[in-house]
Formats: structure tokens, sequence, C-alpha cells
């Protein structure tokens, strides 16, 4: 099913393509995407699909004549599509969100010749670090699986400005300076353009605090749910404007107004908080607060609802608890596919390396949601905390990661069988932990099971 799936996003990719040599270069390309190369660069990539010198995959990626932006497109439809129709034979149509998940990640770099590279807080690094960043959305279907279908990268205002540097970088002649929340717009709006209407767009405090996007959002009657700071302002039924942390010790003073809910399950279990709501001036706003159970950490989103469609707090709580996805994206990306191990300096190569690293990303997200169903025959979840584990734990559905495995053409040689071997041995490892990690989390969380 893998090499179908990848048969057919690499069809539709063709016509993006003037000629036949750039087009065979970039299914090469991919190819060592998805193997198990340590780094991926042009001299690795080459000497693994054949060549005999890095000069054709430096010509894809830098001078070739083909259209990475439609072939972002074409990687978008695919990826949609696939986890569409692995919710329609899963069942997981009726229900279920589709959620459009925007954040941003890095890549660190030495020197200051990369398109963009600036000293700037990367999450990668968790501090500033030399490094450029990009806006990414994910496309997220509830129960299913999750790929990631578009991106921008920013670069900063002074090197866009700068005519040297600009024509250094290989900037677009007429590209202008846009801060993170305006680059999430081009993006939504080119997903748009493709008939993708998520039931709600959700990120962090980056986006929420971007007064331009939520207005284009609530323009287009889009539902959002994002996060913001506790300094975000919000006004009250009574006209009164408080700040999101002031509205929290105003008005939410007992225990009882806090509802612990599950923000979704994670591969250890259930993901558990205390959420509240409040109501504000507008019918159609809310502010929706999480509060950690342990250490009471408060995390606060401003909601939009349109007219006519379902406002509820369940809802809202499910709509926030699906944006982690975006981040197994950036790690599946990053460890599995060298998302951040392009080594190009051009803004163009930049562009066409996450393409092609989107594309076999796609790909594996893809089969892994298709196949979910018919390879997840993990043992029954424990139901008390001392219950003894269970004779056969089962196998967890194939991963991102395992489709990659079985998909790779690597010419290593093994024992007949070895590769599947080591793939069912780990998805039962992985059965295993989920069960005992279950149990413990159990053991801690009875109270808070009990009550809801």
């Amino acid at each position: 099913m893998a090499e179908r799936n990848l048969g057919e996003l690499t069809e539709r990719l063709r016509r993006c393509f003037r000629r036949i040599e750039p087009f065979v270069q970039a299914r090469k390309y991919m190819r060592a995407m998805m193997s198990e190369l340590p780094k991926r660069n042009g001299w690795t990539v080459a000497e693994h699909v054949g060549d005999r010198t890095p000069n054709r995959t430096q010509r894809l990626l830098n001078r070739a004549v083909w259209d990475e932006s439609e072939a972002m497109a074409e990687v978008r439809r695919f990826a949609v599509s696939g986890l569409a129709e692995a919710a329609r034979k899963g069942g997981r149509q009726r229900g279920k969100l589709v959620i459009g998940a925007l954040d941003e990640t890095g890549q660190q770099k030495k020197g200051d010749a990369t398109t963009g590279v600036k000293r700037q807080h990367m999450g990668c690094a968790g501090r500033v670090e030399n490094g450029i960043n990009t806006v990414h959305l994910s496309y997220v279907r509830e129960g299913t699986g999750h790929a990631l279908i578009g991106f921008r990268q920013w670069i900063p205002e002074e090197h866009v400005t700068d005519p040297v540097r600009s024509l250094r970088s290989g900037l677009p002649a007429d590209l202008e300076f846009r801060t993170k929340g305006q680059l999430a717009i081009d993006i939504c709006v080119t997903a748009a353009a493709d008939g993708i209407r998520p039931d709600f767009y959700c990120g962090d405090e980056v986006y929420g605090s971007c007064p331009e996007l939520r207005a284009h959002f609530e323009a287009d009657e889009q539902a959002y749910v994002l996060r913001v700071a506790k300094n975000f302002p919000i006004t009250l039924p009574g006209g009164t404007v408080l700040s999101a942390a002031e509205a929290v010790k105003t008005l939410l003073k007992h225990e009882r107004q806090w509802e612990i809910r599950s923000a979704g399950k994670g591969s250890k279990g259930d993901r558990w908080y205390a959420w509240a709501w409040i109501a504000t001036a507008s019918p159609r706003h809310h502010l929706l607060i999480r509060k950690h159970l342990r250490t009471n950490e408060l995390a606060f989103h401003h909601c939009f609802v349109p007219e006519g469609r379902p406002l509820t707090k369940t809802r809202l709580i499910r709509a926030a608890g699906l944006r982690w996805p975006v981040e197994e994206g950036f790690e599946f990306g990053k460890d599995c596919f060298g998302l951040d191990q392009s080594q190009v300096r051009l803004y163009t190569a930049i562009a066409r390396h996450t393409v092609l690293v989107c594309a076999a990303l796609a790909v594996c997200a893809v089969t892994a949601a298709l196949l979910r169903d018919r390879t997840d025959n993990q043992a029954p979840e424990p139901v008390h905390p001392d219950q003894p584990p269970p004779t056969d734990p089962g196998q967890i559905p194939f991963t991102v990661p395992e489709i990659k495995r079985l998909i790779d053409d690597t010419t290593t040689l093994r024992p007949p069988g070895h590769t599947d071997h080591w793939v069912n041995w780990r998805r039962t490892h992985q059965a295993r932990s989920r069960w005992f990690h279950k149990r413990a989390r159990l053991a801690r969380n009875i109270e808070i099971t009990q009550v809801s």
C-alpha cells in the first residue's frame, strides 16, 4: 500500500516539472528522505541514490525548472483526500473534528549565508540561537491521522529590505515582509482555495496575539481556538474590560466552576486537565481556560465560533487538545525525513527541500491512517490500577516511522524477513509499554477517572 501511495503522489507531481530529468531526480530525492540515512545532504543523497556526484541533487534544489508551489498543492490535496478516505473507511467521519494546526519550527544554522538566518528564539533549541524559522500548517483528522500540508519561511524584515542580501539569498523580487501571523493567513488562504475548511484553526500565542489573523478568520466565518497570553484583554457582557488572568481571578473563585476533562488521548493515556470558560460581550466569543492538575498552571484560549455552528465547551476542549499533532509532525519530519537537514542556503532551495520532505511524510502518514484499524490489535486497556498485565499485549498500529522503514529501499544486506521481524517486535514492545504506562497513570489518576 505504501508503494502504491508513493506511486500515486509522484504521478501527481509529474505535472509540476517541465522536463523528465528533474522529475526523476525529485523521485529519487523523496526516496532518500525515506531512507535510514543518518544525515541527508547533497553528498549523502547523491551517494544513496547512485549518482556519481551531488550535482544533480544540487541542480534539482537550486536551478532546475519546476513549480514547488504547485507541487506543495499536490501534496496537500493528496494528504487531505487520503486522510478523508481513511476516516471514511474507519467510520471516523461523523462526529469527529477536523483541525488546522498552525505552528512554526526552526533549524539551527551556522554563519549568516542562509536565507532568513538570524539569532532568534528557536523552539527546537529552547533558547536564542542562530537559525531559520518556518511556519507550517498541519491537517489533523481526529482519530485518524495528520500531515503537514502548507508552509512559509519567515524572513526577517532587514533581509527583505536589504537589496544586496535579498539578491544574494535568492528572494523573489516582489517578496514583502510578513509576520508569522500574516504568513499563517497566506497559508490558510491557499488551503481554502483548495476547498479545505477545517472545523477549527488552532495555534499558540504567536498566532493568538495576531489581531490580523483573528480578523481574517472571523471575516471568513472560520472558527478558531487560539492560545493567548495572560494579559490578553477580554470584554465581559457588562462592558468591563479585564485581562485573561484578571478574569479568572474575578470570575472563577470556586473549584466547582472547573470541570476535569481529557484533552485527548496520548500514547500513554488520557491527558487530564481542569477546564473552565468565560463568556464575553460577544455571544460567539469565549475565553477557554486550561489548568494543570498538579501545578495549577493556566493556559488561555481565545475562541470564536460563527453563527449557526455548534458551540459547546466540550467541542472547544476537543479542538484545543488537537493542536499537539503539529508538534508530532515536526518530530517525524526532522527525525525520520530530514526536515532540518537540507544544508541548502537559497530561498527556493529551502522551499523545494521542504516540499519533498512534506511529500515523503504525507505518503507515510496516509498509509499509516489507512492501515490503522487493520493493524491495531492491542490488548484492552487496563480498568483498575492493580490489574495484572495481559499475556499477549498485541501490537500498536503501524506508525509513520514504521511505514518509512518498510518503504526504505536501502541496499544494506539483511537476512530474509529481518526488517519485518524488527517492525513487529517494536510494535509489540510499544503495545506492552503503553499498557503499563496507562496502568501507572490510572493509579495516579484514579480519583479523576472515578469523577469523570
